[in-house]
């Protein structure tokens, strides 16, 4: 039931978005948005797929596992109950930030996460394409997340709605009056700061990693606010015409030696 609602949710979200962004287009965009959604959605079903058959069976024991043994950093600590929650979701969205980064590094993962980067625009569509191999290997990392900082199933939930709602946001391409992205943006991760982090300059790409809360990276001084969204182009370099985001060509791009990809990857102003 739990997982009902955090789709219904999550689905009214995107209808709202999408609407948004017809009304109040943050960029323009350079395909048709109808194949993109299209693409994107079949992305998003193998993924979905992916999570029901892998990602969920693995975590949920595990959840209740930590609630039952008392396992992990948090349940050591004996929180009162609502404090707990809290901790949790803020432990999960830093640890998922360093997740981010890793993805960004490390060449294999790299070839699966850049399938999300690949897209030529970016919407609330984008925030649901995740290539199937990407959330098979981020199990075990996500199950390290569960067990050592002892978040248990219900912290696991509100942690899962919370990011959920986060990445439909800032992945939309919705524009909010620069006075209040302005202020938002000290609290959340906004659309124009998760636009600079789409881009094709890999010094504009390596900044503005978080994921929910966007102190981590005021924190780690990788934010960036100061690009025009109107400068940005979205994507890796190279990979810039509808043939090359094909559905079939993106479904196999992790499993092929993409020299765009792997020049993005390598590029000496990515740091």
């Amino acid at each position: 039931m739990k997982n009902f609602f955090r789709v219904a949710i999550s689905l009214g979200v995107l209808a709202g978005l999408v609407l948004l962004e017809r009304k109040r287009p943050l960029r323009r965009e350079r395909e048709s948005k109808l194949h993109r959604d299209v693409r994107n959605l079949s992305v998003a079903a193998l993924g979905a797929l992916t999570v029901h058959l892998l990602e969920a069976p693995a975590l949920q024991p595990l959840a209740r596992s930590v609630e039952k043994r008392r396992l992990g950093l948090l349940k050591q600590l004996n929180l009162p109950r609502p404090l707990e929650i809290l901790a949790a979701v803020v432990l999960m969205d830093y640890t998922l930030y360093l997740w981010h980064v890793l993805t960004h590094r490390v060449p294999f993962l790299w070839r699966f996460h850049a399938v999300h980067h690949v897209d030529l625009d970016l919407d609330a569509s984008t925030a649901l394409r995740f290539h199937f191999g990407e959330l098979v290997v981020s199990v075990p990392y996500r199950a390290v997340q569960v067990v050592l900082l002892g978040v248990d199933a219900e912290a696991l939930t509100y942690w899962q709605m919370f990011l959920s709602l986060s990445i439909l946001f800032h992945h939309s391409n919705v524009r909010l009056p620069n006075r209040w992205e302005s202020a938002l943006s000290w609290f959340l991760v906004t659309p124009r700061m998760h636009g600079i982090h789409h881009s094709n300059e890999p010094a504009e790409a390596n900044t503005n990693w978080s994921s929910g809360l966007a102190c981590w990276d005021r924190i780690h001084r990788t934010f960036r606010l100061d690009v025009p969204q109107e400068q940005i182009d979205i994507g890796v370099k190279g990979i810039d015409t509808e043939e090359r985001v094909r559905l079939p060509e993106i479904l196999i791009q992790p499993f092929r030696d993409v020299p765009e990809v792997n020049a993005f990857l390598r590029d000496p102003d990515a740091d």
